[in-house]
């Protein structure tokens, strides 16, 4: 098996070690294609105005200076030459991407490029905590992602699915077990707009979060109840976004 990976943290995070060590627990033939640098939050963005820069960090190990999505394109369509990837894992992201990160996440994107490149996907992520942001313990995802992959490859992942894994902040110890779950959604009060000025007195700013003063309590079966009651998320995400029911009703409304 063939097995391309990725991600948004870009070509020197930790997790990109800990995917690829994932990755020959299933094959020997891995290649990584990632970010010259961190993209966190591009979302599914593709470079079309700009040129692609490649750099080659050693055997089977490329920098692009572009997006996860382009990182995917240029793995399957020219740096594996013809012989397309049988396996996309981008990741594994530090931090977890369940709810509305979904819309947001780099590391998503490269796993749905994959889907829709025809090739079977997964995203990847570490959740931390306040204690281990500094030092994830990705000991969890090393422990646990393997097997995942493997049972849901062998039930087989349908065509235009992406498969998204969120692993609690936990040691792999206090792990209590692994959970199929829904995409989650969580209060979005949290966003914030920072006004600063620069060295010359002109105003700047940064998109920023901060801690709500109540934490929502998750809806059980979500992503975020999962990791809060110290499971394994796995999410089956669908390309299609159409809203099948509204279609009935907006199809009834505009005869």
């Amino acid at each position: 098996m063939r097995i391309l990976c990725t991600n948004d943290d870009g070509i020197h995070a930790p997790g990109l070690k800990v995917v690829e060590e994932i990755a020959r627990a299933l094959s020997d033939d891995v290649w990584v294609v990632a970010p010259e640098l961190d993209q966190s939050g591009v979302s599914h963005s593709l470079s079309l105005n700009d040129p692609l820069r490649l750099r080659e960090v050693g055997p089977r190990h490329f920098a692009v200076r572009g997006t996860p999505t382009d990182c995917v394109i240029m793995g399957a369509r020219h740096i594996l030459g013809e012989t397309m990837p049988d396996l996309v894992l981008s990741g594994v992201n530090k931090g977890r991407n369940v709810a509305e990160d979904v819309v947001y996440s780099g590391t998503i994107a490269g796993a749905l490029e994959g889907t829709i490149l025809g090739i079977p996907s997964f995203a990847l992520s570490q959740e931390f905590s306040v204690e281990t942001r500094n030092a994830p313990l990705w000991e969890t995802s090393l422990k646990f992602g393997p097997a995942i992959l493997r049972k849901v490859l062998d039930a087989g992942v349908p065509k235009n699915t992406v498969i998204n894994v969120n692993f609690p902040a936990r040691s792999p110890d206090d792990v209590k077990g692994v959970r199929v779950t829904r995409q989650g959604k969580r209060n979005l009060g949290f966003l914030k707009v920072d006004q600063r000025r620069d060295g010359r007195g002109n105003p700047y700013f940064w998109i920023g979060f901060e801690r709500l003063a109540q934490a929502d309590v998750p809806a059980e079966g979500t992503d975020l109840w999962a990791l809060a009651q110290g499971y394994v998320s796995v999410t089956p995400l669908r390309l299609d976004r159409t809203d099948d029911e509204f279609s009935q009703a907006l199809t009834a409304t505009l005869k």
